[in-house]
């Protein structure tokens, strides 16, 4: 009966109060006034019928949930360490935060990674170092031989992050930032806003399942609504997402109660219905209809670079994508590799935590197949997943990344603190809420500027850090200047942890198991595989 105790102690104070107060000192109603409801709470608590713990510990049981409603919060504030990395480290967090801001981000007396465990990755500086310029800003060239619209990109580009998934007022200082520095703002699958027009930033703008901004009244692909939205000048690139990191196989789902007038006039459905993308694209259903819609897009584009985005699932579906391309003699301009550490405001805990193949086993297997198969020098690759400096940007690109994009390291810049609301309309930055109180707190021309600046010190730091290896450019990166502890006491460099394959190795007929036997299973007609 103990669990009992406090519930029976506040009906006790309920009743003394109340004696109290009507016949002593009026001045006890305000002891009343706390007890009596905290009693009737315990009476409520005690008969419900849906919470075992309220009927058992009336009252008290609500302290519960009170702590695992600021658990979060107690744990990045107080609990954690600067390197837990949950899903970010306060240090990787404080990293963006600087650079924004342009505040010092040098660190004192030495790392606070433990440089002996396992995993722990560096480079290898050279004896002839060189000294980098710090106003480099290095790009590279988009659009292979059947574009006519090439496009000189960033090395770091904003990833894919919807209007509607980011407040307007998050989507209006990312595209400021990116007109003022110069690098390109990926649209989401939400289509293109007024807000992505705002400061005329270059722009990625990419195709979900859903066709949001180019489709019919019955959700199907409009060539001549894509044709429109794509001859403006501010489209740089057309995206084709397959999937994404986070919630791979899965299509997005907006609530119609999300679904205001400007979300439904960027994505031209009707407001306040549920604006639900279908797992896959209704326009194509094998690999070489993939390789036709790409040649439709370029052609109704006039020309310009279309790729598509994907996280890695099946091999021999990646392989069949190349032995379709091989058979078409239509090839991408560019494919943007997502890990399944990719971000996003929602999404299916088993999809976030177990499907999808980690970004840097993704990015080997689509630069070995596409060397493999002679296809390489004819497509650029990105890198997204959880890139947040300039040394995560070095090591993808030794891995083969031509460029890399970034969700959450904007995010940060924008002043995200990683308060984990993103799916419950409660973000308290205003990044990622449509609730318009939320928003007026952030600060469109302070917040873009600060965008500004975390992309330009995040390249300087990756020029920083190849000038170091000795190299010119970070083109030069190759998986051999990248070194991981991979137990206790080995040491590998990438090229001894991954296989590479040589140009036109899959042709020749490879020994390497995994890429010959997914290269064997794989159909240009079909995603499933050779029986």
């Amino acid at each position: 009966m103990l669990r009992y105790a406090p519930w029976f102690a506040l009906i006790a104070a309920t009743a003394l109060t109340a004696a109290l107060a009507l016949g002593v000192d009026s001045g006890w109603w305000a002891g009343f006034a706390i007890a009596a409801p905290l009693a009737l709470l315990g009476v409520r608590d005690f008969a419900q019928p849906g919470h075992t713990l309220l009927r058992n510990y009336p009252v008290i049981a609500h302290f519960r949930w009170l702590f695992e409603a600021i658990r979060p919060e107690i744990r990045q504030y107080l609990l954690e360490s600067d390197t837990d990395a949950a899903p970010f480290s306060r240090r990787q967090r404080a990293l963006v935060y600087q650079r924004a801001k342009s505040d010092n981000d040098k660190v004192p007396f030495g790392t606070q990674l433990d440089v002996y465990g396992d995993g722990h990755e560096w480079l290898n500086p050279s004896s002839s170092a060189r000294e980098p310029d710090p106003d480099a800003s290095p790009r590279v060239t988009v659009g292979n031989a059947q574009c006519r619209q090439p496009y000189d990109a960033s090395l770091l580009n904003i990833s894919a992050m919807s209007f509607g998934a980011l407040s307007a007022a998050a989507v209006r200082a990312l595209n400021r930032g990116a007109a003022a520095g110069g690098f390109a703002h990926d649209t989401g699958e939400g289509g293109i806003s007024r807000y992505h027009r705002e400061s005329s930033a270059d722009l990625i703008w990419e195709i979900g399942s859903g066709y949001f901004g180019c489709r019919d009244d019955h959700g199907r692909f409009n060539p001549e609504r894509f044709r429109e939205q794509a001859a403006d000048p501010q489209v740089k690139m057309i995206e084709i997402k397959l999937s994404q990191g986070a919630k791979p196989g899965h299509g997005g789902v907006l609530p119609g109660v999300k679904v205001t007038t400007e979300i439904a006039e960027a994505r031209e459905v009707p407001a306040g219905r549920d604006c639900i993308s279908p797992p896959a694209h209704p326009e194509f259903s094998t690999p070489i209809e993939m390789m036709e819609f790409i040649a439709r897009l370029r052609e109704l584009s006039d020309g310009k670079p279309v790729g598509f985005k994907l996280c890695l699932g099946h091999p021999w579906e990646f392989m069949a994508l190349c032995k379709a391309m091989r058979e078409t003699g239509i090839v991408p301009d560019f494919i943007v590799v997502d890990g399944s550490e990719g971000g996003t405001g929602a999404a299916p805990l088993e999809l976030a935590d177990y499907i999808g193949t980690p970004m840097r086993e993704g990015l080997v297997f689509v630069h070995n197949a596409l060397t493999g198969c002679g296809l390489r020098d004819q497509i650029r690759i990105a890198a997204a997943g959880k890139v947040m400096s300039g040394f995560r940007m070095a090591r993808n690109m030794a891995l083969g990344a031509d460029w890399c994009n970034s969700a959450r390291g904007f995010m940060f810049a924008l002043g995200c603190i990683q308060s984990l609301h993103c799916h419950t309309d409660r973000c308290p930055t205003g990044i990622t809420t449509q609730n318009p109180w939320r928003q007026r707190g952030l600060d469109v021309t302070d917040k873009g500027e600060r965008v500004r600046r975390f992309h330009a010190q995040t390249i300087a730091g990756l020029n920083g850090i190849v000038a170091a290896c000795g190299l010119d450019s970070p083109i030069e990166l190759r998986p051999h200047h990248v070194a991981c502890r991979t137990r206790s006491h080995e040491i590998e460099t990438l090229d001894h942890v991954y296989d590479f394959l040589e140009p036109g190795e899959l042709l020749a007929g490879t020994d390497n198991r995994t890429y010959r036997e997914a290269w064997q299973r794989a159909r240009a007609d079909s995603f499933q595989p050779v029986a």
